[in-house]
């Protein structure tokens, strides 16, 4: 069994993963703005992302380590701490892929169904990014998923957004929605990349840290 980790994410989809994988972990939530150069090639965008997110956490368990769990005895803070700082980072992104354009997050209701529109009767990649970091020993990867949507109708489309409000969601859909369960054609790749981790390879990037 792997050691415990900290995921520096706030996403629900990748800490249930974890938990499926039986890894203990905890949350610290990367204060960075997820900004990257422009020109960079859409399939290094994740990893960039992925690696600043590591590296925020990073910086903020060696300054100020505000992490559930701190709300301890103080004569065992300092050894918790220490322990904590020792942990190997996971940080991840993922980035919807099409054509050569990056589909992010929808801003509204009209952005979902327009995005969603785009993406119906056509393939598109999902890419995650992730970065496992430990001190200064650094692995990072990219894991790319082909997707490929059925034909949907408008009444589909708008349903689909209106139910489940895919807002915070890249390419305006999460493929363990009823969208994937109708929607969804095919999948050429890790399907637990589309949820947000590929976690079977992060799993063993962990066990050679």
């Amino acid at each position: 069994m792997l050691e415990p980790i900290i995921l520096a994410s706030q996403s629900p989809r990748r800490r249930q993963l974890l938990e499926w994988a039986e890894i203990d972990f905890d949350v610290v939530v990367p204060v960075t703005d997820e900004s990257y150069p422009d020109g960079l090639p859409p399939e290094e965008v994740p990893v960039y992302i992925a690696r600043q997110k590591a590296l925020a956490v990073q910086d903020q368990l060696n300054n100020n380590p505000t992490i559930p769990g701190l709300d301890i005895d103080p004569t065992e803070r300092s050894a918790f701490v220490a322990g904590i700082r020792r942990r190997t980072i996971l940080a991840a992104d993922t980035v919807v892929v099409l054509g050569n354009e990056i589909i992010g997050k929808p801003r509204d209701r009209d952005d979902a169904i327009a995005i969603l529109t785009r993406l119906s009767g056509r393939e598109h990649q999902v890419i995650t990014g992730v970065c496992c970091r430990r001190a200064s020993a650094e692995v990072t990867f990219a894991d790319v998923t082909r997707v490929q949507f059925h034909a949907l109708t408008p009444g589909q489309i708008a349903f689909y957004v209106d139910k489940y409000r895919p807002y915070d969601k890249a390419g305006a859909y999460a493929i363990q929605e009823w969208i994937g369960v109708v929607g969804i054609k095919s999948v050429n790749g890790d399907f637990y990349n589309v949820m947000g981790l590929p976690v079977s390879r992060a799993v063993r990037a962990l066990a050679g840290m």
